[in-house]
């Protein structure tokens, strides 16, 4: 009976506690979602802002009579200082949001020549990609260069499946299918291409550097986030920070580089004197390229570390056929049922990827709600 009544007021507690545990557990557990879906949706805007804002003014940049190409690369990761005051706010022991990651890979910090050699890397990967946009761009008219990096989603496809075990259901295949087709009738859509003013060479060069970058951009997609998951192991808002500066760093000092060795340098004042909008205006316009695409990059990255890299492609590929929707209303481009039909094909494909992340989502919860029951009926068992 002494037994009986010591071993009872530690079952009463123990069931007590765990009761309160129950309860507790999914108010926690819809607060931690609810800052997700947050989090998603702001670096969602980002990213859609940032792109076609940083697209518009790329092109104005080239029509009003800016010509250098080691200039446009180099202010798509120039804007990087922008991000120096956040570091002062977003510290790693101040900001944690590590989720799904263990305690004892919490504490695995990952070497500082490690980092470095992972951050040189992305930063030679992101010069390289951008001086390849830079001439699709300039070499190509819009809808032929927006069918061209349609094709970074079937690329980032292949990536996310071979690097990060990405599975593929019928709602993302879908999602690929009608986001590549959306970009696609662009292209059919050329009735204001003026890319044949130029030479059959220049544009068989914009065409390859064009499938080129969103090759390599897809593999950076996907080397990105297998370096949070393998080598940095960290959901922390710093360690996007520091994925975006720090290679932004290395990319503006190969433009640089890029800049005077090729001797573009020396044709810039030229090139601002005759801007047909000024000179003010196209320092402006160079300044918020560099912001947008900062912006940009935080999004993307942010969607890469929160869900996948194939997701973060996925919402890029909605600018796609936003940006003429925008430009009917910035550049007073006209507007016809093709590129209407392709928005709405953008906004199908964007919405049966997120069905296809609401439903695992929905799994995933019934899977947590199980597996705490199991683990306390064995604390209480032993």
């Amino acid at each position: 009976m002494e037994i009986v009544q010591d071993l009872h007021p530690q079952t009463t507690a123990t069931t007590t506690t765990t009761t309160e545990e129950v309860k507790e557990h999914p108010q926690h557990q819809r607060f931690r979602d609810y800052k997700w879906w947050i989090r998603v949706s702001l670096y969602i805007v980002f990213l859609l802002v940032g792109q076609s804002a940083a697209t518009l003014l790329g092109r104005l940049y080239y029509d009003k009579g800016g010509n250098s190409k080691w200039m446009a690369t180099f202010v798509q990761s120039a804007g990087f200082p922008i991000l120096l005051p956040l570091f002062f706010n977003f510290t790693p022991h101040a900001n944690s949001t590590n989720i799904n990651i263990n305690d004892s890979s919490k504490n695995t910090k990952p070497k500082f020549s490690t980092l470095v050699s992972l951050y040189i890397f992305f930063g030679l990967l992101l010069a390289g990609d951008n001086l390849m946009y830079s001439y699709g761009l300039l070499y190509l008219s819009l809808s032929t260069y927006s069918l061209l990096c349609a094709t970074q989603l079937a690329f980032n496809a292949v990536f996310s499946y071979f690097l990060n075990s990405q599975k593929f259901t019928a709602f993302i295949f879908n999602s690929v299918v009608l986001l590549t087709m959306s970009a696609s009738l662009l292209a059919v859509n050329s009735d204001s291409d003026n890319s044949t003013d130029l030479p059959r060479h220049k544009q068989i060069l914009g065409f390859l550097c064009t499938l080129g970058a969103s090759a390599t951009f897809s593999l950076y997609l996907s080397l990105v986030q297998l370096s949070f998951d393998k080598v940095i192991k960290s959901e922390t808002f710093s360690a996007i920070l520091n994925m975006q500066f720090y290679p932004s760093f290395v990319a503006t000092c190969v433009c640089v580089v890029g800049l005077f060795a090729s001797g573009e340098w020396k044709s810039l004042n030229k090139e601002m004197k005759e801007y047909e909008k000024g000179k003010m205006s196209y320092i402006m316009t160079l300044f918020w390229i560099a912001v947008t695409w900062q912006i940009s990059s935080i999004g993307m990255i942010g969607l890469v570390l929160n869900v996948s890299s194939l997701f973060s492609n996925v919402i890029g590929t909605v600018v796609l056929p936003v940006v003429p929707i925008l430009a009917v209303i910035f550049f007073h481009d006209k507007i016809n049922g093709v590129k209407f039909i392709a928005l709405m094909l953008a906004i199908w494909g964007f919405l049966s990827y997120i069905y296809q992340h609401y439903i695992d989502d929905k799994k995933g919860k019934a899977n947590k709600a199980h597996h705490p029951e199991v683990s306390r009926g064995e604390v209480e068992i032993c």
